[in-house]
């Protein structure tokens, strides 16, 4: 079964997931929900926010499995809710990975593309369908393991995929060094974070640095793309397309945006931001 984005009001989305209806925050949905009462008290799961920045899952009607499979943007995937409060893929990025599809698919040579703070890999996969060839870099090896474990559901998905579990800004530096150059590079980087090594990612302190690296990674004698997305507060679209044209130039093709789920209604559910940039 897909993914389906029921309702959201009262500061919460009611999501059907697959075989299972979860409750989770959505803290910009001040508005009050469209379906009765006794459609949210049908959910399998409720996470709720404390107020140290954690939660915690609450499970009724039977609850749910481990694990199960959804589909959602094209792909199958594998979901595991987590102890904070995540299921294992973002569903507001689908527009974002339609447009890396896009863009690949127009380039004249199999572009080399590199997903940064790739997450459990669906963005990865959406750039090797398109006929990228495709490096996936993530600081956890769990999340390393999941996007594989996702691969194995996608049979459609051709196998141009390095998986690597390393810090962001030491890989990049690396990558640097050797001289490798990338044709389109995501990055969808966390408020904070830490490394394998415990090192410390703060987005206000580090974005600038982080796309300025980027830049020496761009093989700018052919066209390429960059698309930044971003949940952090202070953050808004035009910042990260002013952060963008700032780096890599206002003669490209710069747009920005709120990243946002569509309802079962047609309504849409804000959810993130994004920027993308691409020079032909």
């Amino acid at each position: 079964m897909k993914y389906i984005l029921l309702d959201s009001g009262d500061k919460k989305k009611l999501e059907q997931v697959g075989s299972f209806r979860l409750i989770r925050p959505a803290l910009n949905a001040f508005w009050k929900p469209s379906l009765p009462a006794h459609e949210w008290q049908k959910a399998h799961g409720v996470y709720e926010r404390n107020s140290s920045g954690s939660g915690k899952w609450t499970w009724q009607n039977g609850g749910v499995p481990e694990s199960w499979i959804t589909e959602w943007g094209g792909f199958k995937l594998t979901v595991k809710p987590t102890n904070f409060g995540h299921l294992g893929f973002f569903a507001e990025q689908y527009d974002n990975w339609e447009w890396i599809k896009k863009t690949i698919a127009s380039f004249a040579n199999t572009p080399k593309t590199l997903n940064l703070f790739a997450y459990s890999g669906i963005g990865s996969m959406a750039m090797a369908e398109a006929g990228a060839e495709v490096c996936h870099l993530d600081a956890s090896k769990g999340m390393i393991d999941w996007g594989r474990q996702n691969m194995t559901l996608n049979p459609q998905v051709p196998d141009h995929i390095r998986w690597i579990a390393d810090d962001v800004l030491k890989f990049i530096a690396r990558e640097v060094r050797r001289g490798s150059k990338y044709n389109g590079i995501a990055l969808d980087p966390p408020s904070f974070g830490r490394g394998p090594q415990g090192q410390v990612w703060k987005m206000e302190d580090q974005i600038s640095e982080l796309l300025e690296s980027c830049k020496e990674l761009i093989d700018a004698s052919r066209p390429f793309f960059i698309v930044l997305s971003c949940h952090s507060p202070g953050f808004s679209p035009l910042v990260l397309g002013r952060i963008l044209s700032d780096v890599f130039g206002t003669d490209g093709l710069a747009e920005s945006g709120e990243m946002t789920v569509p309802e079962n209604d047609g309504k849409l559910l804000p959810a993130g931001i994004f920027a993308r940039y691409s020079k032909k």
